[in-house]
């Protein structure tokens, strides 16, 4: 498995979605984040009569194999909120001390489960629960010239817990399907009264499953072979498209996500870095970027550490990076057709 390659795909669509252009905290488009992947709590989920998913599904097939093992990581991001609190600690959408622009925002922490080896050639049926423990933090911001107290900010992560559920079914053809089901058990009381940004504070976004394989061969869903057309189709994926990830024509290593891939994406060379947006051009967001004003770079920069970046990195992108962006050949036939 090129760890390196399924790993630089699995954070793109980890933070798909995370912030967009232009980047800031009080732009419409960033006041709900998140959309992709999102598992509530159950008891949300109920309230809101299945609307919001609190599970999701992955179904995919191996070709059976002597010593096959299989290893499995969830990945997601679980939110914090960030409320600026002005001295008589009330909560402020933005703050200005010593010239340093504070806002109320979410920040996210990345999770990672890992579920110990399993040997697919035996009746698989794991159970894996997991929790992540809650916790406040409060920073204390000062007046530079008089020393007083000029605001606080106070991040908030909430308990989450969850269950990830591994079956390994052999089927007549000679193939083992797995599933792969991940739950949002997290207790939410009162959870028809809550709103839809109180429910996301104790989900699991952008969530994922990567599926690797030690001496044995996934099946692509998308192109199988003949013999195991009938099989891929009766995979019952919900909420999640697995593809193969890797080099081309490996095997061994899957990536079921909720953003719809083909088998074996891949990064564009030309890319100079993450802009948490796929739909997309690098080109044109990079040039958006250059044309902030400095009140809309400042609140950028001040806004998220992942924002901040994108800011630096575009600052400082040399004029041979940018023309690379601007569009490449790939390759033309003798019929003038794109190959």
């Amino acid at each position: 498995m090129n760890v390196n390659l399924v790993e630089k795909i699995a954070d793109a669509v980890l933070y798909e979605g995370y912030i967009l252009y232009p980047y800031r905290p009080s732009a419409v488009k960033n006041q709900q984040r998140w959309n992709f992947g999102a598992l509530c709590p159950e008891s949300y989920s109920l309230a809101q009569k299945g609307t919001e998913a609190w599970t999701m599904q992955t179904e995919c097939l191996v070709n059976e194999a002597p010593g096959a093992m299989l290893e499995v990581k969830v990945r997601f991001l679980q939110l914090m909120s960030r409320e600026v609190l002005d001295p008589e600690s009330r909560v402020v959408p933005s703050l200005q001390v010593n010239g340093q622009l504070f806002q109320t925002w979410q920040e996210a922490v990345e999770r990672e489960v890992c579920v110990p080896l399993l040997n697919i050639r035996k009746a698989v049926s794991a159970h894996l629960p997991f929790r992540f423990s809650g916790n406040k933090q409060l920073e204390k911001l000062y007046d530079e010239s008089t020393a007083d107290l000029a605001g606080q900010i106070l991040r908030t992560q909430h308990t989450i817990e969850g269950l990830i559920e591994i079956t390994a079914t052999h089927l007549k053809s000679g193939l083992i399907k797995l599933c792969v089901t991940i739950k949002n058990v997290t207790r939410l009381d009162h959870a028809e009264e809550k709103s839809r940004d109180e429910a996301l504070l104790r989900s699991f976004v952008s969530t994922h499953t990567i599926l690797g394989l030690r001496q044995g061969q996934f099946v692509s869903l998308l192109d199988p072979p003949e013999v195991c057309r009938e099989a891929a189709g009766s995979c019952n994926n919900i909420g999640t498209y697995p593809v193969l990830v890797g080099e081309e024509g490996a095997l061994d290593c899957m990536l079921s996500s909720p953003i719809i891939l083909y088998d074996y994406p891949q990064i564009a060379p030309e890319s100079a870095g993450a802009l948490f947006d796929g739909t997309e051009i690098d080109e044109i967001l990079t040039l958006r970027i250059m044309t902030l004003t400095d009140e809309e770079k400042r609140e950028m920069r001040s806004g998220d550490a992942r924002a901040r970046e994108i800011l630096e990195r575009t600052e400082m992108l040399p004029q041979e990076q940018l023309m690379k962006m601007h569009g490449a050949m790939k390759g033309v036939n003798r019929k003038g057709n794109g190959t």
